[in-house]
């Protein structure tokens, strides 16, 4: 009955994919219109999901599942009874929790079946995806002999008859009966997400969006796939699209079965090397080619056909089935007692994958021009997910097997000639690690730390380089023929700050669970995706804004790269060197913003890269310009970067943590303290960086400035780099206090200076006042950056009084390392708010005095909260700053 119930509620969730198209024809809607309009009940049903399972799991399946099929039945009978875009769009968030039913199926059946019998019966349950097949076959005819209002009511009525047949012939099931009988309460909706926590929740989550959102992705988009490539009519595309949906839902069952016979991890394996082989067949587009061959041309094309395509799609769907039932497998072994929570979660990542992969197709269809790149992007997301279970799977048999693996020779399968002495060569995970041990640190650990810091360094430079890269572009789209408005330049140098600041959050505690060496060598090669995206899209001026708002989006993972990075390096410094340390990774890795600043201008006005970089654009006072070099110069130093990060860095066995123990910094009060300040610091440099340039071009149009912002950027970076001695000599309390003051006075000056911009000089006072506020921000970003180590030092002690010194010593380190990447994704937000801050300031009073005062406002409130928390008489750095103590670290409690 779950089954059946489940396969109508699918039936009802994918019916866009069909009335979609003749949706699209009355309306006039574009690629992306389209695809937002099928994917938006995805998103509802997706979304859903997580809360759907917990209820499940409190209040029964069997209630839960008819009031979730009722709902979905009237949000698609009044779906008939509208007309206009937005009004579709908000009837389809309706229809989508039909899509939750999925997670409520999920805790419901789980709960009658033993564990070893789970799999088989989670694969039968999920044959309810075959609904999608039933849409794609029978809605087509419906919508031609009745159109698409009449084709929805039928499906309401359809999902109503389903509500009362699983009704009538369902009973509670054994767990939830069995608990009332206790009368107990059911389990807290906090207790239900506490698994939440774990990373390999959210790596399910990605195999789930690969296996299950892709395949209702392409559900949806198939339809459209062939009507458009094979020039086929709806109906003929709605059956060959039901071709593929049939095998991805009814071999579910039997990749249930397969699980529990030889396991769902091999099952992963298969299913994601054969959807990599497939995604990549697809991938490749229609091509012709000629050849300059001895006797003349030879040309030829390729294609795949009809036929080719259909059996392909068809073999990747089959696996699909066979690993959407692999996942949910996991689920009830790991995590038996939040089957609701856990498989909701994951249920919800998957269905995201069905909302935000049509728009996404939508969208690159539009930005390529090619129908296959929908498949290229398969391709990459199967890759990735493929990768992770790999690596995850590898370190966890690692764990397993430490001793046994460590005896073995470097070539286990050659071991009968290899003598004992023959031990495994040098290996990037350093096991024994202790800089503050004076000997080892002269010995061995500052050429290791060295190398690390040294390859570090210019990773983050290129990082900071893609992240502020449209500081410069933004301010040079108007002259190659982009007509955008001042707000939404504004818009285009804020959102990298936003994306930036976001993914540092995560990227903050990555390094203690993927290790700092594998973890950089990623982050570094992902900065190849927004670089390759700005030098293709700024070629046309007729690319849609919505393609510009998503690259400055992607120029977030450049900003999310400082997290890490500070965290990485943290470990491998003594407490006496760790200021200096990290202010100049920081430092010259922020010199990557003046760097861009710079290099770009000049690179922009060549043929850097001849015909391969493509023509120059002829700007309104007739000047070439070759702005894809913005994006195009990073790349041969962004390979070269993620090859030495490889070859070079290394992972410490005792920075190693879950996302678990680090998450314990969200009960620091000292760490939110130090966001606070941070954002004073590094917001203001990073924010000040992304908009000076647009805002001295706004403000004093006369000077060509573009000539001179780089020097902002690299005062902040280079002062960072050279000031972290001063905070570990002085203290770093008292140099961020003075900080504060001082940027105060700065920005004082740059009012004054607005106020009389329009005299001569006026400028130069202007950009002075802006080269006092970089080198304050540099000279505070090295010092809250030195604060934290000696804070967590200082109050592990009263936080943890059990602990050994040694083992205080450790988790203090690790504490710091999360705290300072926390603290540095809060603060980048000030990338987005200082440049946003301009452009509201402007449209709203015409300048921007109103967004400086509000600066200045927020700069007080930092010099009160570091003198009376830290640096007044009683503060908790008052006497380790001016008396020389350390930081307690003996075994008995502080009173502190």
């Amino acid at each position: 009955m779950s089954t059946f119930a489940f396969a109508v509620c699918f039936a009802v969730w994918t019916l866009f994919s069909i009335i979609g198209v003749r949706i699209k024809q009355d309306l006039g809607l574009s690629e992306t219109e389209f695809g937002l309009l099928v994917a938006t009940p995805i998103l509802t049903g997706s979304l859903s999901r997580i809360f759907l399972g917990i209820w499940t799991d409190q209040y029964g399946g069997r209630l839960v599942f008819v009031l979730v099929m009722v709902c979905s039945a009237a949000a698609a009978w009044l779906l008939s009874s509208v007309e206009t875009y937005p009004m579709f769009l908000l009837a389809a968030l309706g229809v989508g929790l039909a899509g939750g039913a999925f997670a409520v199926g999920v805790a419901y059946v789980t709960k009658w079946y033993p564990q070893e019998k789970q799999g088989t019966a989670l694969g039968i349950f999920g044959v309810g995806n075959v609904g999608a097949a039933i849409t794609n076959f029978g809605a087509p005819f419906l919508l031609v002999a009745f159109g698409w209002e009449t084709t929805a009511q039928v499906y309401s009525v359809a999902l109503l008859v389903a509500a009362a047949l699983f009704y009538f012939f369902t009973k509670e099931d054994p767990v939830t009966a069995a608990r009332r009988a206790r009368h107990e309460r059911p389990q807290s909706t906090l207790l239900a997400l506490e698994p939440l926590k774990n990373l390999q929740v959210w790596r399910f989550a990605l195999y789930y969006f690969f296996v299950f959102g892709a395949f209702v992705a392409l559900a949806l988009w198939l339809p459209r796939y062939l009507v458009g490539v094979y020039d086929l009519d709806i109906k003929t595309a709605g059956i060959l699209a039901a071709f593929y949906s049939v095998p991805a839902s009814l071999f579910r069952a039997y990749g249930g079965h397969l699980s529990d016979r030889y396991g769902a991890r091999k099952v992963m394996y298969w299913t994601f090397g054969i959807s990599i082989l497939c995604t990549f067949m697809l991938s490749y587009p229609k091509t012709d080619y000629t050849i300059h061959g001895i006797e003349g041309p030879i040309s030829f094309s390729t294609e795949m056909g009809l036929i080719p395509f259909v059996i392909t799609i068809f073999v990747l769907g089959f696996f699909m089935s066979l690993g959407k039932a692999a996942v949910y497998k996991h689920i009830p072994v790991y995590y038996p007692k939040h089957v609701g929570s856990v498989g909701g979660l994951v249920g919800m990542i998957g269905g995201l994958g069905g909302f935000v992969l049509p728009i996404t197709f939508g969208v690159v269809n539009d930005l390529t021009g090619i129908w296959t790149s929908c498949f290229m992007l398969l391709f990459a997301v199967a890759a990735v997910s493929l990768l992770w279970m790999h690596f995850a799977v590898r370190r966890m048999e690692r764990a397993a097997l430490e001793q046994e693996l460590g005896s073995l020779p470097e070539l286990p399968e050659m071991q009968p000639i290899h003598k004992p002495e023959h031990a495994k060569g040098p290996s990037a995970l350093i096991e024994d690690w202790r800089p503050d041990d004076a000997a080892f640190w002269e010995s061995t650990g500052r050429r290791i730390a060295q190398r690390n810091l040294w390859i570090s360094i210019p990773c983050l430079l290129l990082s900071f380089a893609i992240w502020m890269v449209w500081s410069v572009v933004v301010a040079k789209l108007p002259a190659v023929g982009f007509t955008y408005t001042t707000d939404q330049l504004f818009w285009l140098a804020a959102l990298p700050g936003v994306s930036g600041a976001t993914l540092r959050i995560f990227y903050s505690f990555m390094v203690p669970i993927f290790g700092g060496r594998l973890w950089t060598t990623l982050t570094t090669a992902s900065l190849l995706i927004p670089a390759f995206g700005i030098g293709y899209a700024v070629r046309n001026p007729d690319t849609p804004y919505l393609i510009f708002l998503i690259l400055a989006l992607l120029c977030g993972f450049g900003g999310g790269n400082f997290a890490s990075s500070m965290a990485n390096i943290s470990f491998f410094f003594p407490k006496s060197q760790k200021g200096n340390a990290l202010a100049l990774n920081a430092g010259l890795g922020n010199a990557g913003v003046s760097v861009m600043q710079f290099l770009v201008p000049i690179v922009i006005t060549a043929g850097v890269f001849g015909v391969i970089g493509g023509e120059p654009q002829m700007t309104s006072d007739a000047e070439r310009l070759w702005l894809q070099n913005a994006g195009f110069i990073w790349v041969p130093f962004l390979i070269v970067a993620t090859v030495a990060a490889w070859l070079g860095m290394n992972d410490i066995a005792s920075a190693m943590a879950s996302f678990k123990e680090q998450s314990v910094i969200f009960s620091r009060r000292h760490n939110w303290i130090m966001c606070w300040l941070y954002t004073g610091t590094f917001g203001s440099f990073i924010g000040y960086s992304a908009g000076f340039p647009l805002l001295a071009r706004t403000q004093f149009p006369e000077v060509d400035s573009l000539q001179y912002v780089f020097l902002g950027p690299l005062i902040g970076a280079l002062s960072r780099a050279a000031t972290g001695w001063i905070a570990d000599r002085f203290g770093g309390a008292r140099v961020t206090l003075w900080v504060f003051l001082l940027m105060i006075a700065a920005v004082a000056g740059v009012l004054y200076f607005l106020g009389i911009k329009d005299q001569p000089g006026a400028f130069w006072g202007f950009f002075a006042m802006f080269m006092v506020l970089f080198l304050a921000t540099g000279i505070g970003n090295a010092s809250t950056f030195q604060m934290i180590p000696v804070i967590m030092r200082s109050e592990m002690g009263r936080l943890m009084p059990s602990l050994s010194t040694q083992e205080r010593i450790r988790q203090a380190e690790k504490e710091s390392a999360a705290i300072i990447g926390f603290t540095s994704a809060i603060a980048a937000y000030g990338a987005f708010f200082i440049p946003k801050a301009y452009g509201s300031s402007i449209a709203l009073t015409g300048g921007p005095s109103l967004a400086l005062w509000g600066f200045m406002a927020f700069y007080v409130t930092c010099v009160v909260i570091t003198w009376f928390v830290y640096t007044r008489r009683g503060g908790l750095l008052h006497d380790i700053e001016r008396n020389g103590a350390t930081a307690d670290t003996s075994p008995s409690p502080t009173t502190r």
